[in-house]
């Protein structure tokens, strides 16, 4: 992106709905950990007749986020590597947000920073980050050698789950990015541990809707832009239906566990089994569609039986792109673990994209910069 074309009111607002997204999308991961693995009744009967209101403990204490937090730091941190990278005249995006996921990896397993490994950079020293959440097994799998899946040869081609579409919001900040190349970034690194296109078609449909937020369209806009998109792509009938099915839900009646519900629980031959990915991007796109703020829709979006988590996580990114940092609870973000970190990985990414040529370039580099973000 050609820095001239920033002005300093661009650039806020950028930055503002950058925070948005991945402070929301934490923020909805948040609210949904506590109620991993519970049908709606349970729900209720745990937290009352309105279910889950607001923070609740997790892992420990309020405000714990799950790998898919986890993650998407990461992708994120790839993303950034790649553009730094571009200098070298390599230029591999996909390379360079596998390696990233690998970093996350050795979080799992290790017992804090390593200092022996060059590429750590700055994320991968953040000791908060080395504790197990929830991690999805396929993206343990997925992320455990060096080998770069394709979409001709992905890695667990039966996985359907939500957590490669859990990660993939920051792909759609590519805003200098047309979306045909967000849709294939994002596809391509979400089979790298989910490869049945359900999976990785939701994370791709993600990416584009919050990438068209960005830009500025409408909820409705972005969405149709990515049914647009997605009609092209093999393996796409499922995901196109549940944003159909999601689009449809808002003019059939009051918003409300019910129409949740009836969303994670309608099977079409396209998609005979539920819950999956799929189900997922529908209660979230559902819920940011019919919310009267962003409180409103997280919680809608995390109580019922399905996987609260990921459709919290991606309802957070899209009401976080579309409305901006300012529109996110003040209570919840108090109690969000990893703010700070989250905080200064937004701020990374809008220099990155905003000012990457005053940062790196093949003649001259800030070293700081480089130390963060190495371009090994």
């Amino acid at each position: 992106m050609v820095t001239g074309l920033w002005g300093r009111i661009e650039q806020q607002d950028f930055r503002s709905r950058i925070r948005g997204t991945l402070l929301g999308a934490a923020l909805g991961d948040a609210l949904g950990a506590p109620l991993a693995g519970l049908s709606l009744d349970a729900v209720r009967e745990t937290h009352g007749p309105d279910g889950l209101t607001g923070p609740a403990v997790a892992h420990g204490r309020r405000g714990r986020i799950t790998a898919a937090t986890q993650l998407t730091l990461f992708t994120v941190d790839g993303l950034i590597r790649a553009h730094v990278r571009r200098d070298t005249g390599a230029w591999h995006p996909p390379t360079d947000v596998h390696r990233a996921y690998r970093r996350w990896a050795a979080t799992q397993h290790d017992w804090g920073p390593d200092e022996r490994r060059a590429d750590n950079g700055w994320l991968a020293q953040q000791e908060w980050l080395y504790a197990r959440r929830d991690p999805d097994r396929a993206c343990l799998t997925g992320f455990g050698d060096d080998v770069l899946a394709t979409l001709d040869q992905p890695k667990n081609p039966a996985a359907r789950g939500a957590a490669a579409a859990a990660r993939s919001a920051p792909f759609g900040l590519l805003v200098g990015w047309e979306p045909a190349l967000v849709l294939q970034l994002s596809v391509e690194c979400a089979a790298q541990s989910h490869g049945h296109p359900t999976a990785h078609l939701s994370a791709g449909a993600l990416a584009v809707i919050v990438h068209g937020l960005i830009r500025g369209d409408s909820l409705d806009a972005a969405v149709q832009r990515t049914l647009g998109l997605l009609g092209a792509r093999p393996g796409h009938q499922p995901v196109t239906d549940a944003l159909q099915r999601a689009m449809s839900a808002v003019t059939q009646g009051p918003p409300g566990p019910a129409a949740v519900e009836a969303l994670l629980s309608e099977a079409t031959p396209a998609a005979p089994t539920a819950p999956d990915a799929s189900h997922a991007l529908a209660v979230a796109v559902y819920c940011a569609l019919v919310a009267e703020d962003v409180a409103h829709g997280l919680r809608l979006a995390v109580n019922h039986g399905g996987d609260s988590a990921a459709a919290g996580t991606l309802c957070g990114a899209l009401l976080g792109a579309l409305h901006g940092e300012t529109a996110l609870p003040p209570a919840w973000l108090a109690e969000l673990e990893g703010r700070a970190t989250l905080l200064e990985l937004c701020d990374d990414f809008a220099l990155e994209m905003t000012q990457g040529p005053t940062l790196h370039s093949p003649s001259a580099s800030s070293p700081g910069w480089l130390a963060r973000y190495p371009r090994g």
